[in-house]
């Protein structure tokens, strides 16, 4: 397997904390990402083809997991985890990447090293 993992970040209205995650780890060559947000007012609204994709969701408040839980619950669904970054930050803010980053590379850790086990 050198499919690289998959993850879908997720917030709100897809405006500022899930677009700047996505672009922060577009270029990555350890995952491929997307983005997308809860309400009917978001650029990228979350779907079942998004749930599909995803090997992960990280999203960034813990209600995210909960409507997704609900809302997707006939759905096969990725494991889904809670960054706990508030709706405070503008796009690309420096603090809001900072925090991404944090939360996010304990989790690609985590998939690269359980790629790597499966490919032994």
């Amino acid at each position: 397997m050198n499919q690289r993992p998959k993850i879908l970040f997720v917030c709100g209205r897809n405006k500022w904390r899930s677009p700047t995650a996505e672009n922060v780890y577009k270029n990555d060559l350890r995952v491929n990402v997307r983005s997308a947000g809860m309400s009917d007012k978001s650029s990228h609204q979350i779907s079942s083809s998004d749930i599909e994709w995803a090997d992960l969701v990280l999203v960034m408040e813990r209600k995210y997991k909960t409507r997704i839980l609900s809302e997707f619950r006939d759905y096969k669904l990725p494991p889904i985890e809670s960054l706990e970054i508030p709706d405070e930050y503008k796009y690309m803010d420096d603090e809001l990447i900072e925090l991404i980053k944090t939360g996010t590379e304990y989790h690609i850790n985590i998939l690269t090293n359980e790629a790597r086990s499966s490919n032994e």
